[in-house]
């Protein structure tokens, strides 16, 4: 199964800068999260970030958090026990009308039922720290049947133990585990896309 731009968002989790110096290979995971961020806007995926207690740990990299549509500050380290799994879904179909109501709508319409349209159920997401509000967040996820993506070469942790550990704990649980270059030319599918250009000179 390849990833498919128009059903995918992307979720970066707490790439703060008073946490990323501590962590192992922090700036390189650093840039490939704005790498992902801006391809995502080529190819217009909407882009979300979270941040862990940011009144002491401070904004995510001022760069990354100028490419989010909205930022969700939490206390959980799974920031879908602060809502994020709400962001990610579409509003709520209006409530169609009951009983004699239904009879004054046009007859195309009364039985008409549609999936919204904008509908994205691939949540492709990296993150720091991987084993705590990365892993967290990417199981709780997968609880609320997301389908998802964890961008191993975006993610950071403290030491490599703790990140690999998380990684196998991911895909054991059924996140499909990828890299950005993997993600970029999945979203574009074909040399042909108007964006190719412009991702290959963000990637190289």
């Amino acid at each position: 199964m390849l990833l498919d731009a128009s059903q995918s968002q992307l979720v970066l989790v707490d790439y703060q800068e008073r946490l990323m110096p501590a962590l192992l290979d922090g700036s390189a995971a650093l840039a490939q999260a704005r790498r992902l961020a801006q391809v995502a806007h080529l190819v217009q995926v909407p882009v979300w970030g979270t941040e862990q207690n940011p009144t002491r740990l401070g904004p995510n990299d001022a760069e990354l958090r100028a490419l989010c549509q909205r930022t969700l500050g939490k206390m959980h380290f799974s920031a879908v026990a602060d809502g994020l799994a709400d962001w990610l879904r579409p509003p709520a179909p209006p409530a169609r009308p009951q009983g004699g109501n239904a009879r004054s709508l046009p007859k195309h319409l009364q039985k008409r039922e549609q999936p919204p349209h904008d509908e994205r159920p691939s949540i492709v997401i990296a993150g720091c720290e991987t084993h705590v509000c990365l892993l967290q967040t990417a199981l709780e996820l997968l609880e609320d049947e997301f389908e998802v993506w964890v961008v191993t070469d975006a993610c950071a942790s403290r030491t490599e133990r703790n990140r690999d550990a998380a990684f196998d704990r991911l895909a054991g649980a059924g996140a499909e585990l990828v890299t950005t270059e993997m993600v970029a030319f999945e979203w574009l599918r074909s040399c042909e896309h108007p964006a190719f250009r412009d991702m290959l000179a963000l990637i190289k």
